[in-house]
């Protein structure tokens, strides 16, 4: 869960704090689907028991066709999911009332 207006704090005080946490699509978005972005990625890193050596870009989240938000994943975050034996990634975002959440479940 990240407070909105708190992560645009952040982001003010770190200019390049975007380019640190986020693909190049992503960072164009608005605010809140960032803080949803910087979310699901928290909740990827919890998901997978914080192993060290996960890089930021190594997950990204897109919408699918029907405008459903999943994970693209690549290097440090992809090998951790063959070290756990995680086939398959569920996403959920939402943002209201100033609070964006993820949750993310890995399925074994």
């Amino acid at each position: 869960m990240v407070e909105v207006a708190r992560f645009a704090r952040a982001l003010r005080r770190a200019p390049r704090l975007a380019e640190k946490l986020f693909v190049e699509t992503e960072r164009s978005l608005p605010l809140r689907s960032l803080a949803a972005r910087f979310a699901a990625k928290e909740a990827l890193a919890k998901a997978l028991g914080g192993p060290e050596g996960l890089r930021w870009h190594d997950c990204w989240v897109i919408n699918d066709e029907a405008g459903r938000p999943e994970l693209k994943i690549q290097g440090s975050v992809a090998a951790a999911l063959v070290d756990q034996g995680i086939g398959r990634l569920h996403l959920s975002l939402s943002h209201d009332g100033g609070l964006a959440v993820a949750i993310v479940a890995a399925e074994a």
